[in-house]
């Protein structure tokens, strides 16, 4: 963007220097060889001008676009630093999940097995009684 408001710039102010030039030619009697050597002079003085602006641009591009290029490399470290966190969470919450199965599995398994037991103590008690 920034570039093609520097182009619309220099288009502008040759535009406009060479629409001067004119007008001051039209105005101003002078001989031919003085008016060609006025026209040398003017674009000379505008090419020196246009140059000037276009490698002021340029370097403030420059300037844009390592500035640009810091800052990504600084936000590059900023979301290595949050997946890192992100992967640790994800690592811890998994840790926990395992040992919450392993958990409950024992749980479980103990619940099956006071459950097989009343049943076999049931069993062996209606047998008794019979």
């Amino acid at each position: 963007m920034e570039n093609g408001r520097t182009t619309e710039f220099l288009k502008g102010l040759l535009i406009g220097g060479i629409v001067g030039s004119v007008v001051a030619l039209l105005y101003a009697p002078k001989s031919g060889k003085e008016t060609r050597e006025d026209i040398s002079k003017k674009t000379d003085e505008l090419l020196v001008k246009a140059k000037d602006e276009y490698e002021a641009r340029l370097e403030q591009s420059k300037k844009a676009y390592e500035s640009a290029i810091q800052r990504l490399k600084e936000l590059e470290g900023v979301a290595r630093k949050k997946v890192e966190e992100v992967e640790e969470k994800v690592e811890e919450l998994s840790e926990k999940g395992k040992e919450t199965v392993a958990e409950s599995k024992g749980r479980l398994k103990k619940a099956i097995d006071a459950g097989v037991g009343a049943f076999k103590e049931e069993k062996e008690s209606k047998k008794k009684k019979a």
